[in-house]
């Protein structure tokens, strides 16, 4: 069994120890441990030119067409049993890389975009996709902040692990820790996230949720958008239902059909992935015509891009 420790933060900082501190508690459990710093890698930004969705469905494999560090980066994430994730928090979210990393997963790591594509070359001769694209896997995130700035990083996380569908087992957020490696508290809570992530990985078929209990019932999200007077839409796994509140709190209660709406299910991810395909082909013959091309051309001479 191996897990691979990722850490976002700058060398020897409190990410890098506390991303170490979780793989020593795996190592406890007989995990073999492999740690990988962000900053020491090339990651370039996605520039959303679809190549990757392109090369799937035609049946050339998954594959992505910048050439920097990344294909390496997740050829090890691939590779592990378990990923335990390590990064400072920014202005309430995850810091920018991970950002990057989370672009460049999607939607070339959408589990259903990869089943998808793997039937139609199987069934057509074409590259079949790796299977590492479609597999299970158990993953775990910490944040460290300096201040109490952290309510949008747990849907950060909650979005990474999305499109794979990796079944998330904790997500630790670290509030007011400039000092946290003196906070023995707090860093045995990152040693029993690596303890947690090593007996989920032995079998990820059973692995469940171990961080704390939030208001979604499904993925414990304490994040909510409001619509209108009498909605509420969860943050992370995008249900429909309402906020209530009783002696005991806030609880979530959404009807049972909104299960398979659910943006971490394979029945959110397939509604999804279809609606996503019909609004490419209505846009795509839009972007055809004269009308539309007129346009684009009508903006680019009316202001010019400015260059260093």
């Amino acid at each position: 069994m191996k897990i691979l420790g990722i850490s976002g933060g700058s060398k020897n900082g409190a990410n890098d120890c506390m991303c170490r501190e979780a793989l020593l508690g795996a190592q406890e459990q007989g995990a073999e441990v492999e740690f990988i710093r962000l900053l020491d890698l090339d990651i370039k930004h996605c520039t959303g030119c679809k190549a990757c969705v392109m090369s799937l469905f035609s049946g050339k494999g998954n594959r992505c067409i910048i050439k920097d560090d990344f294909q390496w980066l997740l050829d090890k994430m691939l590779d592990a049993d378990g990923i335990v994730i390590s990064v400072p928090i920014f202005e309430k979210c995850a810091m920018g890389l991970f950002h990057t990393i989370m672009d460049r997963f999607g939607p070339r790591m959408g589990r259903t975009n990869n089943m998808v594509a793997d039937k139609i070359a199987e069934e057509n001769g074409g590259t079949r996709v790796d299977p590492r694209y479609m597999q299970d896997k158990c993953i775990s995130y910490m944040a460290i902040g300096g201040s109490d700035w952290a309510t949008q990083v747990r849907c950060d996380f909650t979005l990474h692990c999305l499109t794979p569908m990796w079944k998330m087992i904790d997500a630790e957020i670290f509030m007011w820790s400039l000092g946290i490696l003196l906070d023995k508290e707090k860093v045995s809570k990152a040693h029993q996230v690596g303890v947690n992530l090593a007996k989920a990985a032995k079998d990820t078929a059973s692995a469940t949720w171990q961080g704390e209990d939030g208001i979604c019932p499904h993925c414990h999200s304490r994040n909510f958008y409001i619509e209108g007077t009498n909605t509420a839409i969860c943050g992370q796994c995008g249900m429909r239902g309402k906020l209530l509140y009783n002696e005991n709190g806030y609880h979530f209660e959404f009807p049972k059909e909104q299960l398979k709406h659910a943006h971490d299910t394979l029945s959110g991810q397939f509604i999804h992935s279809d609606d996503i395909q019909k609004n490419e082909k209505e846009v795509g013959a839009k972007a055809r015509t004269p009308e539309y091309k007129a346009m684009v051309k009508q903006y680019e001479s009316a202001i010019p891009v400015t260059r260093p």
